[in-house]
């Protein structure tokens, strides 16, 4: 059960994240090693990362109140997990908290172009044992954003935030097993351009499986490129702020963070899309998926 008591929440801005926590291992270098070749990184930093995991935090820092369902579990490595968690003011619904094993680590690498090679081993390094919902968290949740890393609980988790009122968001990062059956409980899907249901040849096709999947609200984005969104019958796309960036890693996990966030405050999904790239682009120019937070100023 999460420490969190709705009788207290109040109207605060409140948003219920579930899926994916790793650790993440991030070196910057001047350029990717060749097989075989040892280099020294410029920098290290070790995080707490997950696309939930980074939009539940980005929401807490714009001003929102979060909860995290994830799998975590009880080995030594995972305290850092909930120690971070709990520095950001997230509160944490473990789906696995018997598994003892090391926790989901990713390693990153990112070089002085700002591109990034990453090795993970996701949600099958630690697979969610606690499925059923807390439908006291899905009834004070707001909005509620699902990455589908641990698939079956965002479905069941989805189902009984969408059937209490809860707006529920769709990262759509990549096609997993499971989306089509997770859509049905979707209002707003936010997809990369690598999201591609099967049989879906294009775009075109893929806006097009979400609207007959019941899907009111879709935005497609493509990193530095316009991002494309359709609302009903009327569709557009606008440029997203064009930056000097020097890392481009957990930008798309902010953007969802910001995206909750500013649809709770305005209700406008254009508008909430737009405020989202401005926030994601500023977290660009700084390093890592946290430096960003220390020049907020910087993003409105």
């Amino acid at each position: 059960m999460s420490s969190i008591n709705p009788a207290v929440a109040g109207d605060e801005l409140r948003g219920l994240f579930v899926g994916l926590a790793t650790i993440d291992l991030v070196y910057s270098v001047e350029a990717f090693p060749e097989p075989d070749q040892k280099i020294n990184a410029l920098s290290q930093q070790v995080c707490v990362g997950g696309p939930a995991t980074n939009a539940a935090i980005a929401f807490t820092h714009l001003g929102g109140r979060a909860a995290l369902a994830a799998a975590v579990g009880c080995h030594p490595l995972a305290t850092m997990v909930r120690a971070e968690l709990e520095q950001f003011h997230v509160d944490l619904h473990d789906l696995h908290p018997g598994f003892d094993c090391v926790p989901a680590i990713s390693s990153v690498v990112v070089d002085a172009h700002a591109r990034r090679t990453v090795v993970s081993a996701n949600a099958a390094r630690i697979g969610a044992t606690v499925v059923e919902p807390d439908l006291e968290l899905c009834r004070w949740a707001r909005i509620v954003e699902v990455d589908g890393h641990q698939m079956r609980s965002c479905q069941q988790w989805a189902q009984a935030a969408h059937a209490a009122g809860a707006h529920v968001v769709l990262d759509g990062g990549s096609w997993k097993a499971g989306t089509e059956a997770l859509l049905r409980h979707v209002d707003t899907a936010i997809c990369s351009a690598d999201f591609r249901p099967p049989g879906c040849r294009d775009e075109q096709e893929t806006l097009a499986f979400l609207v007959a999947s019941g899907v009111r609200q879709i935005a497609i984005t493509h990193g530095a490129e316009p991002v494309r969104w359709l609302c009903g019958d009327v569709q557009g796309a606008f440029p997203v702020p064009q930056v000097p960036a020097v890392d481009t890693m957990g930008a798309g996990d902010i953007f969802h963070g910001a995206f909750c966030s500013a649809f709770l405050r305005s209700g406008g999904f254009v508008d909430a899309l737009q405020e989202a790239a401005q926030v994601a682009a500023c977290s660009c120019c700084f390093h890592g998926a946290r430096q960003w937070m220390e020049a907020t100023a910087v993003c409105h």
